[in-house]
């Protein structure tokens, strides 16, 4: 399927009600702080992607799946704030710990300009892939975790 533009009001939406808060305030800031967005058409619905830099590089993701809103965050400057990772829900942690090895890291196998990430939450070990290793459901608990997730890269990122 062609990569069809679409606008933030046709993308807004299809935003649950009880989401459309988060994802304004999310989007506001992450414009305010000098990222780019575009809007696009998908098989599941639609994507929202927003990328931070020269060259742009992602920094988050709204995605709509069967269990709910998504929000993606690549955390490529986690290492700058790891005392951050031991105050996310336990909810969040399982999603990580579920989160797919990357095979990269692991053992080589993965594309050459593919990096997942290699981190610790609290005693655990965690060398994921990047592409869903933080991909969080919108819940009532996850959302300001994702909120300060986003702000701490974009921070490091500026710096």
């Amino acid at each position: 399927m062609a990569k069809e533009k679409i606008s933030f009001e046709q993308f807004f939406e299809s935003v649950e009600a009880g989401n459309k808060p988060f994802v304004q305030d999310l989007h506001s800031y992450l414009l305010e702080n000098g990222c780019k967005v575009t809007f696009e058409e998908k098989k599941n619905g639609y994507l929202a992607s927003y990328k931070y830099g020269k060259p742009p590089k992602a920094v988050a993701n709204f995605v709509f799946r069967k269990e709910g809103m998504i929000t993606r965050i690549y955390g490529e400057r986690i290492s700058a704030y790891p005392d951050f990772l031991n105050t996310l829900p336990k909810e969040m942690v399982q999603h990580i710990e579920g989160a797919g090895v990357c095979k990269r890291i692991v053992d080589n196998t993965c594309g050459l300009k593919c990096n997942g990430y290699d981190f610790m939450i609290g005693d655990s070990h965690f060398q994921k892939c990047r592409y869903n290793c933080f991909e969080f459901l919108m819940t009532d608990e996850s959302k300001p975790y994702i909120k300060t997730f986003a702000e701490h890269e974009i921070k490091e990122r500026m710096a």
